[in-house]
């Protein structure tokens, strides 16, 4: 047998095997919707909601090894970090420093969505108008 035709089979046993390695990919319960006016919900929807809520919308590679680990790791990671289906449960001190944080990782064009996502989602590009209002909607969410 051929070194290269040796090569590729064991690839593709090696593809066919990590296939195998179980990923979750849950939508858990909403326990409180994140209070915002509905012309920036549906921005966040749109751009946030499938890393940073219970409402994520598992893409096809999200199916497939080695992706669906990225996307699992993605969506965990996000919902670690802000969970927008979760609004009621985040810590005050959390919550005391989501606005300035929100408005900094959103007003950055490279950090939120990430490149990757947005990438293989072109609907969650934001413009700098849709960015100002996300930013100008955190602004509202500082403690008094």
């Amino acid at each position: 047998m051929q070194l290269s035709r040796k090569i590729l089979l064991t690839l593709a046993a090696a593809f066919i095997a990590i296939q195998l390695v179980p990923v979750p990919r849950t939508n858990p319960p909403v326990e409180a919707d994140v209070p915002a006016p509905p012309e920036v919900k549906a921005l966040l929807r749109r751009a946030c909601y499938d890393c940073h809520s219970n409402e994520t919308v598992w893409p096809p590679q999200s199916r497939v090894a080695p992706a669906s680990w990225m996307v699992a790791y993605d969506v965990w990671d996000g919902r670690r970090e802000l969970n927008f289906s979760r609004w009621n449960a985040l810590p005050g001190r959390v919550r005391a420093k989501l606005p300035e944080k929100v408005a900094k990782e959103v007003r950055d064009e490279k950090d939120m969505p990430p490149l990757l996502y947005r990438w293989a989602h072109p609907g969650a590009r934001l413009t700098d108008a849709e960015r100002a209002a996300i930013a100008a909607w955190a602004a509202t969410l500082a403690p008094r």
